[in-house]
């Protein structure tokens, strides 16, 4: 079995325990996955229905007329509670609320 395995001191930056008990993977843990590698992320969009997306934040992958505004909260397209992605599929911007995250990987 192949995989990525990830120790307890590991999983506290990688999880949070939200204020109903539930635990959430961190924003900025997978800002910073993003902007490494393509990523495959699982949610669930608003209307209920389950996505599956492969995305990303590479700088050669974002468009030369675009910029990552992830991080920086006074900037068009910031959020505290969504993340701004790349759809390598697609080749276009589309974001997940981060509350909403079955899978990151």
């Amino acid at each position: 079995m192949t995989g990525i395995f990830y120790d307890t001191e590991e999983l506290d930056m990688i999880l949070q325990e939200n204020e109903d008990g539930t635990m959430t993977f961190d924003r900025a843990w997978m800002i910073e996955q993003l902007r490494q590698r393509d990523c495959r992320v699982i949610f669930t969009k608003a209307n209920g229905e389950e996505r599956d997306m492969v995305c990303t934040l590479r700088e050669d992958v974002i468009p030369a007329s675009s910029s990552d505004n992830n991080t920086e909260p006074k900037t068009k397209g910031y959020s505290d509670s969504a993340i701004r992605v790349i759809d390598v599929n697609k080749g276009e911007w589309r974001s997940f609320r981060v509350d909403s995250v079955v899978s990151f990987s």
